[in-house]
């Protein structure tokens, strides 16, 4: 199994989100956060914002479905044809175990 973490616009969420429900892949954890970039934040004139929101959205997926994930989230959160500096980024990282409270099992 693996955690997808995908940093996006804010505007992006709801799109994305329906997106990736669409898609299959219906569960999703949303935080709105802050955060800056390799920019270092956004400098205008004297004034330097370098809490820029962002939208973190969390999936856990099996192996095999993570090609079609990350092409949804790169199709979906990126801006006009090219992209745009701070579209946001996909991090994947392995998970080991994952347990259902409602269940009190094990597994998705």
């Amino acid at each position: 199994m693996l955690l997808i973490r995908a940093i996006v616009r804010p505007e992006k969420k709801d799109e994305l989100l329906q997106e990736l429900t669409a898609a299959g892949f219906p569960a999703a954890t949303v935080v709105d956060v802050v955060g800056r970039g390799k920019q270092k934040g956004i400098r205008m004139g004297n004034l330097v914002y370098d809490e820029i929101p962002k939208t973190l959205v969390l999936v856990v997926i099996h192996d095999e479905e993570k090609s079609a994930i990350i092409d949804v989230i790169l199709k979906t959160a990126r801006t006009g044809e090219s992209g745009m500096f701070g579209d946001g980024k996909i991090f994947v990282s392995p998970i080991e175990e994952v347990y259902t409270i409602s269940r009190g099992g094990r597994g998705l």
